[in-house]
């Protein structure tokens, strides 16, 4: 056994109860009463990296939530690694759906369940108890690492992009190395080679200047509530493809290696009924359901509101309505384009009674796609097939991360995908847990990784 891997195994009960530690901190960025919470996960996390071994530790402003960074830079002639995690979390509620407390994280077996587990507090420490094995026991790293870990992920990342130009010169690098990502299962690797791409908006429909009783107004004027449903209703059809004039025009035809690629996909129909407790699924015909991820944009309605919300009932005509919509991007398609192209499409669509206005949301980011021979991902490859024994799958994800595509625009470098999330483990949800066993392989999975690149320097490919 390798000296730091005795020392994962000797300190792993005091790395666990690092987890259960930063579990408990509600960095809720999306939220202002969190804000100090969010700045003391901040503070523990640069406190933590700084144990480890980590130099030049420190928490940067970024115009909203901090940053944290840190590094190791005495691998001389060797490449230069920055490993990219978020350590803010999305809201708990609705609290009552929680077996207990979200942020008194609970251990039951294999899984610790707690808000930001598998999303992703259990993964940004992977790294950092890597290269704390590394320094304690060899006195070094066996490439150069930076660390970059954001407060603002769950929103979109909107103070990133600034602050990553205006930090270009502490951010340099051959590489990304992203923490916020997964694996397939407990016993099927993944590498994820492209991400879809993400734009957000509000919609505010407005009838009247204040909401009207409904006897005295009812059947004399149009109702909010009513036209936005209309509205929602208008952009998808029956069958669950998107009505918007031009939302497909720039979508590419699959190619027969992507058919390929999904083809190996291992997941079936009824295990993804299962993943997702429904008992139908359901999007755009004539696409099976992991060309319909991986492959074709999609339009959600993320959350609407209007009217009395209480117990009981109050006769009102709202006098205003409002709803959030995502959508996710393929390749070719942009954050902007899409974006006007559902605006004018609702105004077209709105009645003419009531006056629409929007709010473009944080959170905007293009697709992305790394090329499958990269140096970085036959290294992820590599330390996988250590750690499982088999072949990693590479795999697209339907979701975004938008700090991908503001590393390869900024900073000129590839993300390759290294974290031990899976699908099944309640993100965003009520319930969240994560694997305590993929815990402690993905720090051996790190060490693995960064070993791989070693000597590498003329192999890499950049943008």
């Amino acid at each position: 056994m390798a000296n730091w891997e005795a020392y994962l195994e000797d300190h792993q009960e005091e790395i666990d109860q690092d987890l259960i530690q930063l579990l408990s901190i509600p960095s809720v960025s999306t939220s202002p009463q969190h804000t100090a919470d969010v700045q003391r996960a901040a503070q523990w996390v640069a406190a933590r990296l700084g144990q480890a071994g980590g130099e030049h530790v420190q928490i940067l402003e970024t115009g909203g939530h901090p940053a944290v960074y840190g590094d190791w830079l005495h691998a001389e002639g060797e490449l230069t690694v920055l490993i990219y995690g978020h350590y803010d979390v999305q809201p708990a509620e609705p609290l009552e759906l929680w077996t207990t407390d979200p942020f008194m994280p609970r251990v039951e077996g294999d899984l610790i369940f707690a808000r930001g587990a598998s999303d992703m507090k259990g993964n940004l420490l992977l790294p950092i108890a890597a290269c704390e094995a590394l320094l304690k026991t060899e006195g070094k790293l066996p490439v150069n690492v930076k660390f970059l870990f954001e407060g603002e992920e769950e929103i979109g990342s909107p103070s990133l992009a600034h602050f990553m130009t205006n930090h270009k010169d502490l951010l340099a690098c051959d590489m990304m190395a992203s923490a916020d990502s997964g694996q397939l299962s407990l016993d099927e690797p993944a590498i994820e080679v492209g991400l879809r791409g993400l734009c957000a908006v509000q919609v505010d429909v407005r009838s009247s200047g204040v909401d009207l009783h409904s006897g005295m107004a009812g059947g004399l004027v149009h109702n909010a509530a009513q036209a936005l449903v209309e509205i929602l209703a208008s952009l998808k059809g029956l069958d669950g493809r998107v009505t918007v004039t031009g939302f497909y025009n720039e979508v590419a035809d699959i190619t027969p290696e992507e058919r390929q690629m999904m083809d190996r996909f291992p997941v079936t129909d009824t295990q993804l009924k299962t993943m997702f407790q429904v008992d139908e699924l359901f999007g755009e015909p004539g696409f099976t359901p992991v060309e319909r991820n991986w492959v074709r944009p999609t339009l959600d309605i993320n959350g609407l509101w209007a009217g009395f919300q209480g117990t009981g009932v109050k006769t009102v005509i709202p006098a205003e309505a409002h709803a959030k919509i995502t959508c996710r991007l393929v390749p070719n398609q942009t954050p902007e384009g899409v974006l006007d192209k559902v605006k004018d499409y609702i105004l077209k669509h709105a009645p003419s009674q009531v006056k629409v206005s929007f709010t473009d949301l944080p959170g905007q980011g293009v697709p992305y796609r790394i090329p499958s021979q990269h140096l970085g991902l036959t290294a992820v490859r590599q330390a996988l097939l250590q750690v499982y024994g088999v072949e990693p799958l590479e795999i697209r994800v339907g979701a975004s991360v938008p700090v991908t595509a503001m590393a390869l625009q900024i900073l000129g470098v590839y993300t390759v995908p290294l974290g031990m999330s899976l699908d099944d483990e309640h993100m965003h949800a009520p319930d969240e847990f994560y694997r305590i066993s993929n815990f402690h392989r993905g720090q051996v999975a790190y060490v693995l990784f960064l070993t791989e690149l070693v000597g590498k320097q003329q192999f890499l490919e950049k943008r």
